[in-house]
């Protein structure tokens, strides 16, 4: 026989169900506006139904439903997305931190303009121009002396410009480096916590969201990989775990391992400049090493492999290769090319300049005098255009601008001469061109440069932002979804509670009006 409180039993666990999907529901409602909240429903499984099977169960036609129960709660959210929005998010990070960095070199070469280095160098040569048809003239000569000086300050302010963005560039890495490390630390934080509570048996869902919310940030970073590992126990079917975390190439082969969710241990990184001065410097080597004491699971934790992330996506590759890194024994990077396209520009200009100088005469017979110089402290080429400036004896004296080829007075050949010198072939680094073709293609392979990066920006982040859209769709709280939701749960709630008196009219027939006769 049936209980006869059995229909009591299945209302009240009707409601009891219809309940937790309300506060769920409004916890959904609660957090539309929370970022990285993902939405959460209650998965409904019916309970065991009456009688069960056994050679003692009575005999009845057939069973008879019990109820419904709440199994557990659950996030609404799609893996292979965030696999897919994490990928074109690593991508973005490194085409926007490319972007912004030659922006600002555009904005600091600011070509063409009356202000930058081809003008000044126009400049210049129609001032020893006017000096080659009147050598005489005093204004001519200290037209040309300025000129020079606005040149060399010019090649000057646009060297010490860039490497004063360079040490940005140095601190910016250092700061994102310490991002990265407290991303991996709380990472492994919340791996701690989930392996706590999953055993048991629970579904720590908010746990879940912040752990996703640090890997989509981490991401933009550098290139992850992630993994799951199984909690012990008697966790439900869908927990998610704990996650390991791989740095990955952009051949998507995993370069290290950063976080690992089994022993819950986690790496640190560590990004060393070589020393030199800011205009030396560059990334020497990027390790991972493990933060815990003991990582026994880790072969030789104390020799961890360096990385050098050439070849991992994200915001880290984006600011090293801006910065500079060693490349087969050679600094490369947006900033050391240019620099040493600049200072390759001035040494060859400023040494073929005072060599056509040297050959002719000052108004007061001198010779051999240079017309430009470097600073003391540059001993090589590194440095030449922060170092550039006229010398002592073209400053003091306007006499010893060598206008003349034969020392005659009226003689403006070799001021000719020297004007002629911005057309003439000159070897840059292996390159046969002008000075100004040189300069001109530098510029121009800037231009190229920023116009691809931000190609490319755009494209990675109408891509990302496709997923991120798709990923929303599945993942977000749509108020409108958990407003229906609520009506349907209270409608629900409601019924049930009407069952619940339904049965009680029931058992009060029973016991209260059952054998009385005649009343």
């Amino acid at each position: 026989m049936y209980s006869t409180f059995h229909g009591l039993e299945t209302a009240r666990r009707g409601m009891s169900t219809q309940q937790a999907a309300l506060h769920t529901t409004g916890h959904n409602i609660a957090n539309a506006n929370t970022e990285g909240y993902t939405r959460q429903r209650v998965n409904f499984s019916q309970t065991e139904s009456f009688p069960g099977q056994g050679r003692n169960r009575p005999s009845v036609p057939g069973q008879l439903g019990t109820g419904v129960e709440a199994d557990f709660i659950q996030r609404i959210r799609d893996n292979y997305l965030d696999v897919q929005y994490r990928g074109e998010n690593s991508k973005l990070g490194y085409w926007d931190t490319k972007h912004a960095s030659l922006e600002k070199i555009e904005d600091l070469m600011n070509e063409p303009s009356d202000d930058g280095i081809a003008n000044t160098m126009d400049e210049f040569w129609t001032a020893l121009q006017d000096l080659s048809t009147n050598p005489e003239d005093s204004g001519a000569r200290s037209v040309v002396r300025q000129r020079g000086i606005a040149l060399a300050e010019t090649f000057n302010y646009t060297s010490d410009s860039l490497q004063a963005n360079k040490k940005d560039l140095g601190a910016e890495i250092t700061t994102t480096q310490d991002e990265v490390n407290s991303m991996l630390r709380q990472i492994n934080n919340v791996n701690c916590q989930i392996s706590r509570v999953e055993p048991h048996g629970d579904m720590p869902n908010d746990l879940y969201d912040e752990r996703d919310r640090l890997l989509d940030n981490l991401s933009g970073m550098i290139s992850i990989e992630t993994e799951r590992v199984e909690s012990g126990g008697q966790p439900e079917a869908a927990a998610e775990g704990t996650m390991n975390v791989y740095l990955i190439g952009d051949d998507g082969e995993r370069i290290s391992a950063l976080v690992d969710g089994e022993n819950l241990d986690y790496k640190q990184l560590q990004v060393e400049t070589a020393a030199g001065g800011s205009y030396h410097e560059y990334v020497e080597s990027a390790s991972f090493r493990w933060e815990g004491e003991s990582a026994d699971h880790i072969e030789d934790p104390d020799n961890a492999p360096e990385i050098t992330f050439i070849n991992s996506p994200g915001k880290l590759q984006g600011l090293v290769e801006s910065f500079g890194y060693m490349d087969d024994g050679e600094t490369s990077g947006i900033y050391p090319e240019l620099l040493n396209n600049l200072d390759e520009m001035v040494t060859t200009f400023s040494a073929r300049f005072n060599e056509v100088h040297n050959e002719g005469q000052g108004l007061n017979g001198s010779s051999d005098v240079d017309f430009f110089t470097f600073d003391e402290n540059t001993l090589s080429q590194k440095g030449a255009a922060a170092a550039l400036s006229i010398s002592d004896e073209i400053k003091e004296d306007l006499d010893n601008i060598a206008a003349s080829t034969n020392g005659y007075a009226g003689d403006g050949s070799n001021a000719q001469a020297l004007s002629d010198v911005k057309d003439e072939d000159l070897t840059f680094a292996g390159t046969t061109t002008d000075v100004q073709g040189f300069y001109q293609g530098v510029i121009g392979d800037l231009a190229v440069e920023t116009s691809e990066a931000e190609r490319m920006a755009g494209n990675t982040d109408n891509l990302r932002s496709s997923v991120d859209s798709r990923r929303q769709e599945v993942g977000s709280v749509s108020l409108d979804e958990e407003m229906t939701n609520m009506i349907q749960f209270q409608h629900a709630y409601n019924a049930s509670a009407r069952n619940i008196t339904m049965v009680d009219e029931m058992l009060d027939r029973i016991i209260n009006n059952m054998g009385i006769v005649g009343r």
